[in-house]
């Protein structure tokens, strides 16, 4: 049965001693002393191409440049010059990902780093909640502690078939309502969000999963609004909150509605959406 309620508003790796090919890039392993020879003094991040040196050679990144007016090493100026053998080298070694520390054992080519560690699942979570008021960071471990102990308003339901009532949906300017779904031993944040858009106000409902995209696979979600002999339904995988819902929100990849279609399921602006949970 369903039930109803309200929405509130490096580490170092061992050497191997074998013997490197030309034009092989260099084992992580291998190559662990080659990458650290990459390390800007400044940030202490691997100076990747393009590499910029000082007078007397000493490298760091380009994005600490800019705010340098002397060389961070020896205190000589600094021109625009770029150390093109360390450029030439760097295409030969395998970095660690920016998240070993908390446990990313892949490496890979520079050329192919920043891509890896844009969606690395290492990579500290943030909170899931909408808007940019909450700064925290932490494991996927410590993002339901996190949402129980600051975000105590948000209602959590228990089962896989229920029905999320976002109220005061008339309410001017952009608008949130978020509340979670707990089943299948997991827990899953529903977010709706009123935004204005193309001179309009644009209602954009999705399902995430407090988990990995891995583990999103393992289920869909279906959303849906129903009236007098109206239907409007929407059925896609979750999204892991790794991921976040701007991007979907974005690529209209979520159940869009305006505020006209709005009205017609919403009673006394309350609406009521049916979110329907299933292992795939």
């Amino acid at each position: 049965m369903s039930r109803q309620t309200s929405a509130n508003n490096s580490t170092k790796q061992g050497r191997n001693h074998g013997i490197n090919q030309p034009g092989v890039p260099v084992a992580a392993s291998n190559g662990n002393d080659l990458a650290s020879l990459f390390e800007c003094p400044v940030c202490f991040d691997y100076a990747l191409p393009p590499i910029m040196q000082c007078q007397s050679g000493h490298i760091v990144c380009s994005s600490c440049r800019p705010k340098l007016s002397s060389c961070p090493t020896c205190r000589g100026p600094l021109g625009n010059i770029r150390n093109l053998a360390m450029e030439k080298v760097a295409s030969t070694v395998m970095f660690p990902c920016k998240y070993v520390s908390t446990g990313c054992p892949v490496t890979l080519l520079h050329t192919e780093k920043g891509d890896h560690e844009e969606g690395c699942e290492f990579r500290p979570y943030s909170c899931p909640c909408p808007g940019a008021s909450c700064k925290w960071h932490g494991s996927l471990e410590q993002v339901m502690p996190h949402l129980m102990h600051s975000h105590k308003s948000i209602t959590t339901l228990q089962g896989e078939d229920i029905v999320f009532l976002a109220t005061d949906i008339n309410l001017p300017g952009a608008v949130d309502w978020v509340m979670m779904q707990s089943c299948f031993g997991h827990h899953f944040m529903l977010v709706l969000e009123k935004q204005e858009k193309f001179e309009a106000q644009m209602f954009y409902a999705i399902v995430q999963l407090i988990g990995t995209r891995k583990q999103a696979e393992n289920f869909a979600y279906r959303l849906e609004l129903n009236g007098h002999r109206r239907r409007l339904t929407w059925e896609a995988t979750p999204r892991s909150i790794h991921d976040g819902v701007q991007v979907a929100i974005a690529n209209s990849d979520c159940l869009v509605f305006d505020t006209n279609i709005a009205q017609l399921f919403a009673d006394n602006g309350n609406l009521g959406i049916n979110v329907t949970i299933s292992i795939t």
